[in-house]
């Protein structure tokens, strides 16, 4: 597969929407990062508190909950963004839903961010037996949420009104990046910039406790789609440049 059905994206504004802090750093941090490296701002929407993700018995929610918010802004320096470019929804980790409240509030965020780029999580994949990997139900809602945030709620004013009154005028998304784990049309190169991935994977502590054998486990994942696109290193998405 190659991307010669589409321009090469170079857009000024990003917004990645995922369900917990570390979910975009290894999806897609070596694509933020090179969008970054272009000029573009890069702006991150965590909707859950990753209260759950430890399997210490010990472990707080609340600290954990803090920690991971922390680790999250830090790695996101690491890709060369700000830190305050990170909105956290606090919706509780492990139960996120499908509603329209949540829809509301990644609209919000949208019509005050404008990217021209939207990065989420494909929410149609439910499992990989190749992988033995079950898709956690808190990405498959953000992802949901995502796409009917992007299309049609965020573009049309009379979408949640409240918020149009209150100034956040509509935004139409150029093109979303799903995340999708075995079918994609479309790579991007991340061999300069797969160093800044590993950075901000190395940034979230609290999951990554063995740093060194998850940057090999990056690197190759990451040199398998470049094998397939001609590229070293590369990350891969369905792209959809919305009409």
């Amino acid at each position: 597969m190659d991307n010669k059905q589409f321009d090469e994206l170079t857009p000024k504004i990003v917004l990645g929407i995922a369900a917990h802090p570390d979910d975009l750093d290894f999806s897609s941090s070596g694509t933020m990062a090179k969008f970054a490296s272009q000029g573009a701002e890069i702006h991150y929407l965590i909707m859950t508190d990753g209260s759950q993700g430890s399997s210490d018995y010990n472990a707080s929610p609340l600290e954990l909950a803090k920690t991971r918010e922390a680790e999250q802004r830090s790695a996101l320096k690491a890709l060369g963004s700000k830190e305050e470019n990170v909105t956290f929804l606090g919706y509780p980790d492990g139960a996120l839903q499908i509603t329209m409240d949540a829809k509301k509030d990644v609209v919000k965020v949208i019509r005050t961010v404008r990217p021209d780029v939207v990065v989420t999580m494909d929410p149609s994949v439910l499992y990989s037996p190749l992988r033995g990997f079950i898709n956690h139900p808190d990405h498959r809602a953000a992802g949901q949420i995502a796409l009917d945030a992007v299309f049609p709620l965020a573009r049309d004013h009379m979408a949640f009104p409240q918020l149009f009154s209150e100034g956040y005028l509509p935004h139409k998304v150029k093109t979303v990046l799903l995340t999708n784990f075995e079918q994609h049309n479309y790579f991007v190169d991340i061999s300069d910039t797969i160093d800044k991935k590993v950075a901000a994977l190395r940034e979230h502590v609290s999951q990554v406790p063995d740093l060194d054998g998850v940057e090999k486990m990056i690197k190759q994942w990451s040199s398998v789609l470049g094998e397939k696109s001609g590229y070293k290193y590369a990350e891969a998405f369905m792209r959809i440049d919305v009409n």
